[in-house]
C-alpha cells in the first residue's frame, strides 16, 4: 500500500471495460445478480467464461475466481504488476486472483466502483474475517444512504468511514467531506475510493469518533457506528464492535452530536438499541436529547436477544465453531444481567436548531418509500413550520396545501349513502395512514393554497350547520397533527 496514483489508471480500465454497476447486472442477468447477492458464484461463473474484460473482471472481483494473466492483462492494461504491489491482486505462474474486492456501485447519476476486503462467505466457505476487516457495500450502508438528506452543504463529515462509501456520496453535494475511521486498512482504503471516483473534496483523518473534528462544525453529519450489542469482551471487529458495551456507543454520538453542527446542520445515525425490562424504549432514548435539536427517531425492527445473537456470531463467522455454544451462553446471560429483553434498529436523525428542538419518537416498521431522505428533510420543514404557528391565530391565519400524493380512501357498505370509514393515505415517504372524520377529510380536501385554514373552518361549520368557534377550537389540534404528519403543508 504505498499510494493512490495508479487509480486514474484503474478508473480508465474499468470504464473502457464497461465494468460498471448496470454493465455487470446485464452480464450477469437477473438469475446470477440474484444468486450472487446470496453469496452464490456458479450461475454467475457460467454467464462469464468468454473472456472479455468486462466477464474478466467480474469474474476476478466479485466472483472470486483466478483468471489467466493475459486475460488479467486484457482487461487491466498496465496494470496488474502495479495491482499486486499495492494488494489488490496476487499472481502466480499463469493465474491471477483479487485480493481486496473491486465493486462496481451508483448513485443514481454517477458509476462508481467501491475498493474493500472481499466478501467472506462465498459458496458456503468460511467466513471469519480479520479484526482489521473493511467491510463493502452493505445493507446497512445502503439503509444510511438511502436516509441521507442530499441538500447542497458546506461542510460534511462521514464518522467511522469504513471503505467511504458514505463519503463518495457526500461528496457529490459538499464542498468539503471529512471521513474519519481509527482502523488504518479502512483509511488507506477510503483516500483510494476518493481518488478512484475522482472526490477530491473528500479529506481523511484517523481517530475515534469526534476526536479528529474536536472544535468543529458541520452541516451534516453522517454515521453507521459499530453498533453491535455486545458484553464487549474477546476479540473486536472494528468494523461493527466498539468496544464499549450495550449500546454506549450509540448514545455517546447521540449526547455529543448537536456540538459539532451548525445551526441547521443534520445528523443522521443508523444504530441499534437496547429495550430494557421496565423501561419504555423511547423514553429511554429520549433521555439521551438535551432539546438542541428536532429529533425524528424512528424504531423500525425490534428482534429478541437470542436471534440478534445468533446473527452476528454467524456475521463472524463463529456458527458451527468450537466455541460457539459458549460464546452464544455468554452473551445471552449477559443480556438477562443487564435486563434486556429486545434490540431495537432504526433512525436517529437531529437538526440542529436555535429554539427549543420538536421530538418526535415512533416505532414505524412499515414499507416506506426508499430513499426515505426526502420524508426526513421534510420533517425537518414541517417542524419549522409549525413553530410559526404555535398560537392558534396564526395557524388559522396560514394556508396550507395538501401534498400531491395524498389519496382519500372511503369504506362502507355495499349501497349505503355515506361511508363509515374515510382513510388519508400517503403514496410517497412514510406512507403514513389516517382514519378522518368527514370534517377533517373536506378540511384536507380544500387545503388548496386560496383560503386560510380558519377560512375552510369556518365554512365548514355554515355546511354542517355548527358553531364556528367550536370548529375551529376541535380541528386546530388535528391541522398541527395533519401538518407534523406531512399531510399538508404550508402554501
Amino acid at each position: 500500500m504505498t499510494g493512490t496514483g495508479y487509480a486514474d489508471q484503474l478508473r480508465a480500465a474499468l470504464e473502457t471495460a464497461g465494468f460498471t454497476y448496470d454493465g455487470v447486472a446485464d452480464l450477469l442477468g437477473t438469475t446470477a445478480h440474484a444468486a450472487l447477492s446470496r453469496n452464490e458464484t456458479l450461475p454467475g461463473l457460467r454467464r462469464t467464461s468468454g473472456g472479455t474484460p468486462v466477464e474478466t473482471l467480474t469474474r476476478l472481483f466479485l466472483l472470486q475466481a483466478p483468471v489467466s494473466l493475459a486475460e488479467a492483462e486484457a482487461a487491466l492494461p498496465g496494470l496488474v504488476d502495479r495491482l499486486c504491489v499495492e494488494g489488490l491482486l496476487e499472481r502466480s505462474v499463469g493465474e491471477v486472483a483479487a485480493r481486496l474486492d473491486v465493486r462496481p456501485y451508483a448513485d443514481g447519476e454517477r458509476d462508481l466502483w467501491v475498493v474493500s476486503d472481499l466478501t467472506p462467505g462465498l459458496d458456503g466457505s468460511p467466513n471469519r474475517v480479520g479484526s482489521d476487516h473493511v467491510l463493502g457495500i452493505s445493507s446497512a450502508s445502503t439503509s444510511l444512504a438511502q436516509l441521507t438528506i442530499r441538500q447542497p452543504v458546506g461542510r460534511a463529515l462521514d464518522l467511522g468511514t469504513g471503505c467511504g462509501v458514505q463519503a463518495l456520496h457526500l461528496a457529490a453535494h459538499s464542498d468539503q467531506v471529512v471521513a474519519t475511521d481509527v482502523n488504518q486498512r479502512a483509511l488507506w482504503m477510503t483516500r483510494l475510493n476518493a481518488r478512484l471516483n475522482g472526490a477530491a473534496n473528500i479529506e481523511v483523518r484517523d481517530g475515534s469518533f469526534f476526536e479528529p473534528v474536536e472544535d468543529e462544525r458541520f452541516d451534516l453529519i453522517a454515521t453507521n457506528p459499530p453498533f453491535v450489542i455486545s458484553p464487549a469482551t474477546g476479540e473486536r471487529l472494528v468494523y461493527r464492535d466498539s468496544g464499549l458495551p450495550g449500546d454506549r456507543v450509540v448514545e455517546d454520538i447521540v449526547r455529543a452530536v448537536p456540538d459539532f453542527l451548525n445551526d441547521g446542520g443534520w445528523a443522521q445515525v443508523l444504530a441499534n438499541w437496547v429495550v430494557v425490562e421496565g423501561t419504555p424504549w423511547d423514553q429511554r432514548l429520549a433521555s439521551w436529547l438535551d432539546g438542541s435539536c428536532h429529533a425524528l427517531v424512528v424504531q423500525r425492527e425490534v428482534v429478541d436477544p437470542a436471534t440478534y445473537v445468533e446473527l452476528w456470531l454467524k456475521d463472524a463467522g463463529l456458527h458451527g465453531a468450537p466455541d460457539y455454544m459458549r460464546r452464544y451462553d455468554t452473551w445471552l446471560a449477559w443480556f438477562e444481567e443487564q435486563g434486556i429483553e429486545a434490540i431495537g434498529f432504526g433512525w436517529v436523525n437531529l437538526r440542529r436548531t436555535g429554539a427549543p428542538g420538536t421530538l418526535r419518537i415512533e416505532e414505524w416498521p412499515y414499507d416506506v418509500e426508499q430513499p426515505i431522505a426526502p420524508a426526513i428533510h421534510a420533517f425537518g420543514q414541517a417542524v419549522e413550520a409549525l413553530q410559526a404557528l404555535q398560537t392558534d391565530d396564526a395557524l388559522l391565519a396560514a394556508t396550507l396545501v395538501v401534498r400531491p400524493d395524498v389519496q382519500q380512501e372511503t369504506l362502507g357498505a355495499p349501497g349505503a349513502e355515506d361511508p363509515h370509514t374515510v382513510v388519508l393515505r400517503q403514496q410517497r415517504g412514510f406512507r403514513r395512514a389516517r382514519q378522518a372524520d368527514t370534517i377533517e377529510a373536506a378540511l384536507v380536501g380544500a387545503c388548496d393554497g386560496e383560503l386560510t385554514v380558519g377560512q375552510v373552518l369556518d365554512a365548514l361549520a355554515q355546511l354542517l350547520d355548527a358553531a364556528p368557534a367550536e370548529t375551529r377550537a376541535t380541528y386546530a389540534p388535528a391541522v398541527r397533527e395533519l401538518v407534523a404528519e406531512g399531510f399538508l403543508e404550508p402554501a
